[in-house]
């Protein structure tokens, strides 16, 4: 009963918390992450575990692509067989991609992000910020 009291105001509370700009584009795992953050902080170790699933449930919709999106870009990009960079580093959201080397690509209209490339590194999709060649996100 008093896991109901805490995680239903908790819940309310992350789900109306605004994420950061990095927790929007990492997705899940980071949506996970902030979650736990935030919950522990309010309400102790209960609320890191409701606060976990919470955010990983926003932070996966509040993608760029967002959950509908995100399979058919990746379906796109794999029919497009695009050369593969390949990227020594751990390649993650806040990446910056070397400045040679890359070859980058529109993103098509029907995607509606508009501003942002695609590559391919290490055979995944990224989304690319085209003025600084930092990762966005990284489609698996």
């Amino acid at each position: 009963m008093r896991l109901a009291l805490v995680a239903l105001p908790l819940a309310a509370l992350l789900l109306a918390a605004p994420l950061s700009t990095a927790a929007q584009a990492q997705g899940t795992v980071r949506g996970a992450q902030d979650g736990a953050a935030r919950g522990e902080a309010i309400a102790g170790p209960v609320g890191a575990v409701v606060g976990s699933a919470i955010g990983a449930a926003v932070g996966t919709a509040n993608s760029l692509l967002g959950i509908d999106r995100r399979e058919r870009f990746r379906i796109y990009a794999a029919g497009e067989r695009r050369p593969s960079f390949r990227y020594e580093g751990p390649l993650r959201v806040g990446a910056v991609l070397p400045p040679e080397g890359v070859v980058y690509y529109d993103v098509p209209p029907e995607f509606a992000l508009k501003g942002y490339n695609y590559t391919i590194v290490n055979d995944h999709p990224v989304l690319v910020e085209p003025g600084t060649r930092r990762v966005v996100e990284v489609i698996d």
